[in-house]
């Protein structure tokens, strides 16, 4: 039981009995995010996520529209493909009295459309008389702000709050006040454009007369204001605006289209979501993490996004590259696990994070994100031919380089290690970061400092891609430094980490360098990075697909029937649609691309089986059954970026699809499509200054290419 209530899972995001089971609908844009129900309400529900959020604080926990007391029935509601508005319908339910239906339901129709920007909620709300009749009623809205921070949300609980009040209320506003802690006022100014007959600092009600066939509209604006006041802003002014923004996102990235519907639903859902993430930033974009615990910047979930859709969007990698750098830890502070050299893990806004009472408000306890950061770089500039920017970068990737070889190493033993320095910091640093998710075959916990496998293969990669840029900028003693490094490093890793009884790669060496021996998708981050030998691959990539590791759906974190394995756990046997991802990269590079085109069938299935095609944070690693849905995980993102960015990978890994901007060439390596896709066009695919449209058509033992549009020089390769 201490290993269950312990300290560190202090961070732990609470759920109640039914929280997974309630359909939400979610809009984000920039630093602020909400999450309806699907009338677009916000309903106050114990240990519920509904809210509008902004710069990490709840400001409205409450928002619901009446028609007089009751709640309009539901007709139908959704967010719009480019994932800009929500949109609900709403009819009226019976008005009765005695035995006579005054108001039959379905005389008034209610449609509500909503949109985000730039910290306001903005809402118009068309109400129409569809009766033979007039109508007379009462449409209230009921509104509350419980300022919680994220975190508080997410169940942690604090020992003090600051001070609500001050509310006040107008003919035309009503504003929530909140002075946290941290000394900042953070306020909600709900606004609306037309008299009411009652308001107070709770709620505004409007009377609404309607002739037969007449419509009246209403609009609703809320402003999150955290220190100095917002400008009013309406809907008709942004909803433009925000639809233009979009679209010329979209329009600068490769667009993927098939002969297959569900793909074209599961890319189209994947791409918006992966634009409604994105964030701009001073030094770019930058695809937030996750809604709703996660709409921040985190360093190893925006690398690997970065990485999966590099090839269709590289402006995402610069964006993640300038920000990373920006934000690399200078000095040693313990408390944020930062030491110089180091990568980002996370950064809040809230008032938690002001006042410490979370480390997290600049937070570096990552061992794999500045690695990672060194492989971006390198894999930009090939994408990219960008040699300006890594000319920008080169001190950070020296920094980088140099915390691997000190700081992240500091026994000397080649290996990057890791063991929080913070109290309350995270106890696991890779992307597994549960307190239990590094463990012997027995089920005991591995002692720090730990190893983890997949670390060990991002730092071969990083040797080996610094090793590029090095030559390419002269530096051609560093250059053979660390190509000699990358090298060492492999034949050590292997030598320490391979379990030959397992056919796999152990998940990482304890603090007395003894091997957890424990078959997990850690070791198909290795394939990824290219650490694996050939000669291990084949078994490798094997152990991956049994029926142990492959649930049908994607690749589960740890293997059926070992020690901690749980289908229904956040890292010990659950199926993560990016780790799958990565996975299926992994064996393309070896050449198992038939089970990476597996691996991508299964995800392919999965975005037909959930809410609007949207891949979550994770699902259950329970075993795939015929003709059943997948079991959801009751607490997961969605969206979340790297499960948006999975589809891309996937795709890349399946297609053999490699870009050397600098020599201005396209290849295609032992490229397969899936059975029921009989043809993939890319439109828009960009090479340095140049433009292309390709369309690969499934045949029975190959694939073919053909080239639509060459707007510049451009060579293209098939490789069978």
């Amino acid at each position: 039981m201490a290993e269950v209530v312990s300290l560190e899972e202090h961070f732990a995001i609470v759920a109640d009995t039914d929280y997974g089971t309630r359909p939400r609908r979610v809009l984000k844009h920039g630093d602020t995010f909400a999450v309806f129900d699907p009338h677009g309400d916000i309903v106050a529900i114990e240990n519920g996520d509904q809210g509008l959020y902004h710069a990490g604080t709840r400001f409205l926990s409450r928002f619901e529209l009446l028609l007089g007391r009751r709640r309009p029935f539901l007709l139908s509601s959704t967010i719009s493909a480019d994932n800009t508005i929500l949109a609900a319908d709403l009819t009226n339910p019976d008005v009765v009295r005695g035995d006579l239906v005054l108001v039959p339901r379905g005389s008034l129709h209610i449609f509500r459309a909503r949109t985000l920007w730039n910290g306001h909620s903005l809402e118009r709300i068309r109400i129409a008389n569809h009766s033979t009749h007039p109508i007379q009623t009462p449409l209230a809205l009921h509104f509350d702000a419980d300022f919680a921070d994220v975190f508080e949300v997410r169940g942690t609980r604090r020992e003090r709050r600051g001070r609500r009040g001050g509310d006040e209320a107008d003919a035309d506003r009503a504003i929530l006040r909140y002075e946290g802690l941290d000394r900042v006022e953070r306020q909600t100014v709900i606004r609306w454009d037309r008299h009411p007959s009652r308001f107070d600092t709770g709620a505004v009600v409007f009377s609404i007369t309607l002739e037969p066939q007449e419509v009246t509209e209403v609009e609703i604006s809320v402003a999150c204001e955290v220190g100095t006041p917002h400008g009013d802003v309406r809907f008709t002014d942004i909803i433009d605006r925000a639809r233009e923004a979009v679209a010329a996102r979209a329009n600068r990235a490769c667009l993927v289209t098939s002969s297959n519907e569900s793909l074209n639903r599961w890319f189209s859902r994947s791409s918006a979501d992966l634009h409604m993430m994105l964030t701009e930033t001073p030094f770019g974009l930058y695809p937030y993490a996750g809604i709703p615990w996660f709409s921040t910047p985190f360093g190893r979930d925006g690398i690997i996004t970065a990485l999966q859709t590099l090839w269709a969007a590289p402006d995402i990698a610069r964006g993640v590259l300038g920000f990373l750098a920006a934000t690399q830890a200078t000095t040693h502070v313990e408390a944020q696990d930062a030491e110089p050299g180091k990568i980002l893990h996370e950064t809040r806004n809230g008032e938690m994070a002001a006042l410490g009472e979370i480390p997290f408000g600049r937070y570096y306890g990552s061992a794999d994100a500045t690695p990672l950061f060194v492989v971006l770089a390198a894999a930009y500039f090939e994408r990219t031919a960008d040699r300006a920017l890594i000319d920008r970068l080169w001190p950070h990737i020296l920094s980088a380089l140099q915390w691997m070889e000190e700081s992240g190493d500091r026994d000397g033993d080649g290996f990057i290690e890791y063991a929080r320095r913070s109290a309350t910091g995270l106890i696991q640093q890779g992307w597994k970061d549960s307190y239990d998710s590094v463990f012997h075959a027995d089920g005991t916990l591995a002692a720090a400092p730990i190893a983890l496998c997949e670390i060990q293969g991002y730092a071969y990669q990083a040797w080996r891609g610094a090793a590029r840029l090095a030559r390419l900028r002269g530096d051609l003693a560093e250059s053979r430094d660390w190509r000699a490094r990358a090298t060492q490093l492999r034949s050590r890793f292997d030598q320490a980490f391979w379990c030959s009884e397992l056919g796999t790669f152990a998940l990482a060496l304890d603090g007395t360098k003894q091997p957890c021996r424990v078959r997990t998708s850690n070791a198909g981050h290795c394939l990824f990075s290219g650490i694996a030998t050939t000669a291990r691959a084949g078994r490798i990539a094997d152990a991956l697909m049994t029926d142990a590791m492959f649930s049908g759906w994607g690749i589960r974190t740890v293997a059926g029937g070992e020690g901690r394995y749980n289908p229904m756990s956040y890292h010990n046997g659950s199926v993560w649609p990016h780790d799958s991802a990565i996975v299926a990269a992994g064996l393309a590079r070896y050449g198992f691309t038939g089970a990476a085109t597996r691996i991508l069938c299964g995800m392919l299935d999965l975005s037909q089986a959930v809410d609007a095609h949207r891949l979550p944070e994770l699902i259950c690693g329970f075993h795939r059954r015929g003709g059943e849905s997948p079991t959801l995980y009751p607490v997961a993102c969605a969206p979340q970026a790297w499960a948006a960015g999975a589809a891309y990978m996937l795709l890349c890994a399946c297609l053999g699809l490699e870009i050397d901007a600098a020599s201005r060439r396209v290849s295609f390596r032992q490229s397969t499509l899936p059975e029921g896709v009989d043809w993939i066009r890319l439109t828009n695919l960009s090479v340095a200054e140049a433009r292309l449209d390709l369309l690969l058509t499934r045949h029975a033992h190959d694939v073919g290419l053909e080239v639509l549009r060459r707007d510049g020089q451009v060579e293209i390769l098939c490789v069978k």
